[in-house]
């Protein structure tokens, strides 16, 4: 049995189930006040809903295989040299920042290092610059490589826009998606201020996948759907009819043009129709960016009923997440 922990709720409950179903492994919960679920396309993998504050530590003491978790949230309570690692970086999902914010009216600060000075000045006055925050790790670290040395972290696990408001700290530093919340209680942010953008990510215990081999066959399924459905959110799938007299006849034509080789070469089959001979469908993988040079170039070579569809999966020679999975494991 694979368990792999997904959040219960937050920002990343729902995309965390979307994606799941987008991979062609969704979750199967016959009750929402049930926290555990199957996924029916997967048989032997157990889903475990948690908190998402709490997903990295389960997987670290063992309660569960993997989870998928913000990126911040993993490095923030990670155990330095422990077993949890992340296979996935980025899921493509939950995107975040965790940023500084200061009072608005503090005009003079608009840096870091303006921050800096500040948390000096604080100090000859007989106390330091207090930050509230959930990550006081990573914030600690950023703000000792910044030059910000004087400083005391206020934990927090509630609102922390109204900190600076009450006296309850001087500063904040918390994960903003478009920083309306902060604007809305009288707070900015500052140039250099940015600790680190996150997003969802996948994470595994690499002492228990190496120990059950059966565990470990699990693990590379899913994260080889993982990336493969991710390969394939980056390109089209692009078809169009061409006339010729035959597929090598359209080949050499084809391959002239470099807009439209894309991934891989094109494919070419025959079009079997009643009144027409010499047709033939030529079928090209292009990057999504690179989509209206691909069709214009195809007009131009006679390329006619030309169909874009989005591929679920692209899988290369090699997965990279599997590699990295058996490496780390």
């Amino acid at each position: 049995m694979l368990r792999i922990a997904v959040p219960s709720d937050g920002p990343l409950h729902e995309p965390t189930l979307l994606f799941l179903h987008s991979c062609g492994v969704g979750v199967l919960r016959t009750n929402r006040r049930r926290y555990t679920a199957e996924i029916p396309s997967l048989p032997g993998v157990a889903v475990h809903f948690q908190r998402g504050a709490d997903i990295a530590p389960k997987v670290e003491e063992g309660s569960a295989d993997m989870g998928i978790v913000g990126q911040d949230r993993f490095l923030e309570t990670r155990r330095e040299n422990g077993d949890t690692v992340s296979v996935i970086d980025n899921l493509g999902f939950g995107y975040s920042e965790l940023v500084i914010g200061v009072p608005d009216s503090w005009i003079d600060v608009t840096s870091v290092a303006d921050l800096s000075d500040l948390s000096l000045e604080f100090r000859e006055q007989g106390r330091d610059l207090r930050i509230a925050t959930k990550y006081p790790r990573l914030v600690e670290r950023f703000l000792l490589s910044s030059g910000v040395g004087f400083f005391s972290m206020v934990p927090s696990s509630g609102t922390l826009e109204a900190s600076p408001a009450i006296g309850h700290a001087d500063i904040i530093a918390d994960i903003s998606s478009t920083g309306t919340t902060m604007r809305e209680n009288r707070l900015k942010t500052i140039h250099g201020g940015s600790i680190m953008a996150s997003e969802a990510s996948l994470i595994c215990n690499k002492a228990l996948l190496s120990t059950n081999s059966d565990t470990l066959a699990l693990a590379k399924i899913l994260v080889e759907r993982f990336e493969a459905h991710l390969e394939a959110k980056k390109f089209y799938s692009v078809t169009a009819n061409m006339c010729g007299k035959t597929s090598e006849e359209v080949a050499e034509h084809v391959l002239k043009h470099d807009d439209i080789l894309g991934l891989q070469k094109p494919s070419i089959s025959k079009v079997y129709t009643r009144d027409r001979d010499g047709l033939y469908a030529v079928t090209v993988i292009v990057e999504k960016g690179k989509l209206l040079e691909a069709v214009d170039c195809f007009r131009q070579i006679d390329g006619g009923s030309i169909v874009v569809s989005e591929p679920d999966y692209i899988f290369h020679s090699e997965c990279k997440a599997v590699t990295r999975l058996i490496d780390i494991s």
